[in-house]
């Protein structure tokens, strides 16, 4: 008899190849979970509310796992469970759930964070920070808000993916300055394949004056690809999945 487990990790994705499960021994975050689950006799298959590619990080990545009934003390479960899995992967928490629950399938929103900086380039930032030289930061307030509504992305996403639908609606995206780090903030009922870091890239670009906002109709309106680079992975977070 068993039960379903809902947890709510952050993890470091400078360590991993991504996320999702690859063969055994690959450094992934679903392989290094799978084998912390191992050692406390949890043998089930890790769902995932979406998947991170290789350098990107999380905050509020969602997981489920099913659970022997002997493993009732949930709490404690989670204490050993971040004791092995320290330093890259931290459960910060955990919740007995209905067994039809699914981190992917009833996810209604998701919050990515994108993290840049103008400051002085420092090696102790460099896997979790984009820096760039300079931003205009009028100029990107303007032209994310056309990201807004209900779009095709289809020119926004990197090929290779098996998706077939490629409209998605993001209700709500910002640029922000917090600190000494300016942030982009996108959240949708959904992404495509590197769709954010497509989308950043371009959004730095109009900030360098080599792109406008009409490029970037033009580009979402699938007149034209004007640009399909991808900004670094290291500077983007999965922050929050909105069930």
């Amino acid at each position: 008899m068993t039960f379903k487990i809902k947890a709510i990790i952050a993890y470091d994705g400078s360590k991993f190849l991504g996320s999702q499960i690859q063969k055994e021994g690959t450094q992934t975050v679903a392989n290094r979970i799978k084998e912390a689950l191992e050692k406390l006799n949890i043998n089930s298959k890790i769902l995932f509310s979406g998947r991170t590619d290789k350098g990107v990080h999380s905050t509020g990545q969602v997981i489920s796992f099913e659970v022997p009934h002997f493993w009732k003390d949930i709490k404690k479960l989670q204490n050993l469970l971040n004791r092995t899995l320290y330093p890259s992967i931290y459960i910060k928490r955990v919740e007995i759930v209905n067994s039809s629950f699914h981190p992917r399938f009833d996810a209604k929103r998701r919050v990515y964070r994108y993290i840049i900086s103008t400051q002085k380039f420092s090696p102790f930032l460099a896997n979790f920070v984009t820096f760039v030289e300079k931003i205009d930061e009028e100029r990107i307030k303007k032209a994310i808000k056309l990201f807004e509504g209900r779009h095709n992305f289809e020119y926004f996403k990197k090929s290779g993916s098996d998706v077939i639908n490629f409209e998605r609606e993001i209700f709500k995206t910002d640029f922000y300055k917090y600190k000494n780090f300016y942030i982009f903030y996108f959240e949708a009922n959904g992404f495509l394949r590197s769709q954010i870091r497509m989308m950043v890239d371009f959004l730095l670009k109009i900030s360098e004056k080599r792109l406008t906002n009409q490029d970037l109709i033009t580009q979402l309106n699938r007149k034209r690809v004007i640009s399909s680079n991808l900004a670094k992975p290291n500077g983007l977070y999965l922050a929050k999945i909105i069930y």
